[in-house]
């Protein structure tokens, strides 16, 4: 799991992403780039991180799922994923 701090900043900056996105959006239509540089540097989605929604892990993280691949293969051995199961042949 990752450090409780990691975690908190990630969800920080999530919020000002949100906070800022349309205002960041009708400056870059406008073109007014030097207002865009004005902005806070967390603004910028470039700035976030891909992390597991349960653990905080930011290597191994599945898009469609939202998780890990530590924690989406407890969750599919579990039943816990409708539709995934374990393949054999």
């Amino acid at each position: 799991m990752a450090k409780k701090s990691i975690i908190a900043r990630q969800v920080k900056r999530e919020a000002m992403v949100a906070k800022y996105a349309e205002k960041r959006a009708a400056l870059k239509a406008a073109g007014d780039y030097a207002a865009l540089d004005l902005l806070p540097k967390n603004a910028s989605p470039v700035r976030l991180k891909n992390r597991c929604q349960l653990t905080g892990r930011p290597r191994g993280y599945m898009r469609y799922f939202g998780v890990s691949r530590v924690i989406f293969r407890d969750m599919a051995l579990n039943g816990k994923i409708p539709g995934v199961t374990k393949a054999s042949w």
